[in-house]
């Protein structure tokens, strides 16, 4: 299959400066791929780079097969996008700022079409108020329906959660999830909230000093990374702690607070640890973990 985006040694120098460095990344169609680095890591660079807006100083980029430096008005009406903050005629209704959206991709809107977008980003009832009373999470969801209006095949997102309240942040990776499960929508999603980035997609990459430090599937790259593992206990803690000890758990334990007892390891050993206290007689009342994306960042890049 065709992938939706591939660089082939990729790289940007301003001057001196080299902003992207000999990148190479394939996303597959039909995927969520999370697109993740620092600041100055050469992200938006790379983003700019696939829209078109800024050229490379040598590669290849290809959007669904076609090259980029030949065919980019083909490649630019199967792309929506978010770049930064997006901007609207703040004295118009959102409605009609979607109208010359439509009218300038040359796409013909009914208006059940119209309700329908309006729906899907969550602006049902708003859709007639002028955008300057808009707060900027509203604006960011008019941005995504902008970047829906023309029905596109890949959406490239930077940073899109950026002022969302906690459920506005829910409603997005709800609304991403869905075009993508159900409308076949391939999505390159940068993001600093990276607990988003390990929910929602199937693949990522890290950049670094405008170089690539990690990429693969989510799962593979976090599959050797341990997990922080907390255990409520509801018996002796002091028997608990010496049974801890006297075993093999002791190399993965972590730490003890009260009842609670922290362990660092792998996703399959949370079930045999539940069963070694079972069987020594410990009631567990909790067992949670927690994935550490942000620390595989943090080594990834150095920080």
């Amino acid at each position: 299959m065709i992938p939706a985006i591939a660089l082939e040694k990729v790289s940007k120098q301003y001057g001196t400066f080299t902003a992207v460095d000999q990148l190479s990344m394939e996303v597959r169609a039909g995927e969520i791929y999370g697109f993740l680095g620092p600041n100055g890591s050469g992200k938006s660079t790379t983003l700019r780079m696939l829209l078109g807006l800024i050229k490379p100083s040598s590669g290849k980029i290809q959007v669904f097969g076609h090259d980029m430096h030949t065919e980019r008005s083909r490649i630019m009406g199967k792309i929506g996008s978010i770049i930064e903050k997006p901007d609207f005629y703040g004295y118009l209704t959102a409605r009609k700022n979607m109208e010359l959206m439509a009218r300038a991709a040359g796409v013909r809107y009914s208006s059940k079409d119209y309700d329908k977008l309006f729906d899907l980003v969550g602006l049902t009832g708003r859709e007639q108020d002028k955008v300057k009373t808009y707060s900027h999470g509203m604006k960011q969801r008019l941005g995504l329906a902008q970047a829906l209006i023309h029905n596109p095949d890949l959406i490239i997102l930077d940073e899109p959660n950026t002022g969302l309240d906690p459920k506005g942040i829910i409603d997005l990776r709800n609304l991403l999830v869905q075009l993508n499960q159900e409308q076949g929508k391939t999505i390159l999603l940068s993001s600093h909230i990276l607990s988003e980035i390990e929910v929602i997609a199937h693949s990522m990459i890290v950049l670094n000093n405008g170089e690539t430090v990690a990429q693969g599937s989510v799962q593979e790259l976090l599959s050797n990374e341990d997990l922080h593992v907390e255990i409520e206990t509801n018996g002796n803690a002091e028997e608990t702690l010496q049974l801890i000890r006297s075993s093999a758990w002791l190399q993965h334990f972590a730490g003890q607070e009260g009842a609670n007892f922290r362990f660092n390891l792998s996703k399959p050993m949370i079930a045999d640890l539940n069963d070694f206290l079972v069987a020594g007689n410990v009631p567990v009342l909790r067992i949670e973990y927690k994935r550490q994306l942000e620390e595989y960042f943090l080594k990834m890049t150095g920080a």
